[in-house]
């Protein structure tokens, strides 16, 4: 922590907003401060400057690049640090940009202490991959998607912050030599060697043109390092030439061999050997496998969960499988459901989580005609969440009800992710992985009638989660009317493509 005679910066209000309080950071690019954002009443955030050795036009985009890729990348994943603002002080005309005030450490901390746990390193590894994935699956500029490799991930890169809600929650830091690849291999050529030597697949020490399958290679070496305190890949003196040739012809030790108290995972093993492969062909293609490999892991490590086996029988509209943990109950027990006093007897739809034992399972409450009720009961069914940080974090929850020759029922509710219940309910639909659609009469409000077991695409499931922890995260001013209309406006534009699909598919089975 830096005091006020120690730098001539601290104390300046800088573009008439951020009162400059602390030096927290120093690096090759240049300083980090703590400062105060004096117009939303003293909020701590952080401001990084580019260094004054830096001020060439090559650094000052790079400088520029780093923040619009962390502004963009910020509200898709609660994983990678948010930016919020950017700019060139008036006074030293130095670039500029303000991101989120992280209080915690990065893993380059924890591993130095000692190599991390099983349970500790599993939900890292996962956070930390679904960060990486956002980044990789691209951002939108000027109407064309580029995907975004990060080309320097290392411990001191990832930070972790001990959040009171949410435990350890990690951090993506540093885009600055980040590379903006699209679909033309040209574009995607690397001129020259960026990145830390310890760290770089081969193919990134070769200057080659590099895809997510190069963070994937540093992402393995990281991996391995955060379970055995030491990195797979050793030179024997710090040059180019030599790591070229260790990450070119060192084969990777098991984690055993090097940390002999880690319990035997073969799971684990396997995918930090896949991921450490020498050609990117043999790597895995993307981090969606990366994560499905680590959930693999996780579940290892869990005791055996008891699924009853009778299961009441039941017509299920959604084609894909539900692969969360799955709760049923007996046939008598739905029927003792009955529509909530406090709801009115109107044609309305509402999220509720049903308590099962010491579990629940999300389920969308429906009312309908009768008529309307038995035309449904064989229709296919649609579901999909849309989501926005801002203005205020929200989910769209869509369920349609579809047949052919027959208008769709569309099921549309909303989540307030500010809203405990919101978050909850996204978090259920995250670990079940389906819902139940249970639909109600409006001539006999308070009778059940029927219920659907709908199934959530594998893809969506870590969005909830990562949503849900972005709503409990969020400091933004309250404004759910704003954020419903947004979403409306997206739900409208997308209808016609969700038709499309529902009967492109009715077609094929």
């Amino acid at each position: 922590m830096s005091v006020r005679g120690q730098d001539p910066w601290i104390g300046r209000l800088l573009a008439k907003r951020y009162k400059l309080q602390a030096i927290v950071g120093r690096g090759s690019m240049g300083k980090v401060y703590q400062a105060a954002d004096t117009v939303l009443g003293g909020v701590p955030v952080a401001v990084k400057f580019l260094s004054q050795t830096l001020l060439d036009e090559k650094s000052k985009e790079r400088f520029a690049s780093e923040a619009r890729a962390c502004a963009l990348l910020g509200n898709k994943s609660i994983h990678i640090v948010r930016v919020m603002d950017y700019g060139v002080d008036d006074q030293s005309e130095l670039p500029f940009y303000v991101m989120e005030y992280l209080q915690g450490e990065s893993l380059r901390e924890m591993i130095d202490v000692h190599p991390l746990s099983l349970e500790q390193f599993v939900p890292l590894a996962q956070q930390i991959a679904r960060g990486l994935q956002a980044a990789h699956l691209g951002i939108e500029v000027d109407g064309q998607i580029w995907s975004v490799i990060h080309r320097d991930i290392k411990p001191s890169n990832i930070f972790v912050v001990r959040d009171p809600g949410l435990g350890m929650l990690v951090k993506i830091l540093d885009f600055g030599i980040a590379k903006f690849v699209n679909e033309n291999p040209e574009s995607n050529q690397t001129s020259h060697f960026t990145g830390t030597l310890a760290y770089c697949s081969p193919e990134q020490l070769e200057g080659r043109s590099l895809d997510q399958r190069s963070d994937i290679y540093s992402f393995g070496v990281m991996m391995f390092e955060m379970l055995t305190g030491q990195v797979p890949i050793q030179a024997p003196i710090e040059s180019i030439g030599a790591w070229y040739r260790a990450h070119h012809l060192q084969a990777p030790p098991s984690l055993q061999s090097i940390n002999p108290q880690l319990p035997k995972n073969p799971e684990l093993e396997r995918l930090i050997q896949h991921c450490l492969a020498k050609d990117p062909q043999d790597r895995p293609a993307n981090m969606g496998e990366v994560i499905q490999a680590l959930d693999r892991v996780e579940q290892s490590l869990r005791p055996p969960v008891v699924i009853p086996s009778t299961t009441p029988a039941d017509h299920t509209l959604h084609p894909q499988v539900a692969t969360g943990p799955s709760v049923e109950r007996t046939a008598d027990a739905w029927e003792l459901l009955s529509w909530p006093k406090d709801k009115p007897v109107q044609k309305i739809v509402f999220p509720k989580r049903i308590p099962v034992g010491s579990s629940y399972i999300p389920s969308l409450w429906a009312m309908l005609p009768q008529a309307e009720i038995n035309q449904r009961v064989l229709n296919r069914c649609y579901n999909q969440f849309i989501f926005t940080p801002a203005p205020h974090p929200m989910v769209l929850w869509i369920t349609a009800l579809y047949q052919v020759n027959q208008e769709p029922r569309w099921l549309p509710c909303y989540l307030d992710l500010r809203r405990p219940e919101g978050q909850e309910i996204c978090r259920c639909l995250a670990e079940i992985g389906h819902y139940y659609l249970l639909l109600f009469s409006l001539e006999e409000p308070g009778k059940f009638r029927h219920r659907l077991e709908v199934s959530i695409a594998t893809a969506q499931r870590p969005l909830l989660q990562e949503w849900a922890d972005q709503g409990q995260l969020s400091r933004l001013a309250p404004a759910p009317d704003l954020s419903k209309e947004l979403l409306r406006r997206e739900y409208e534009r997308l209808k016609p493509q969700i038709l499309a699909r529902l009967s492109q598919q009715v077609q094929l089975s």
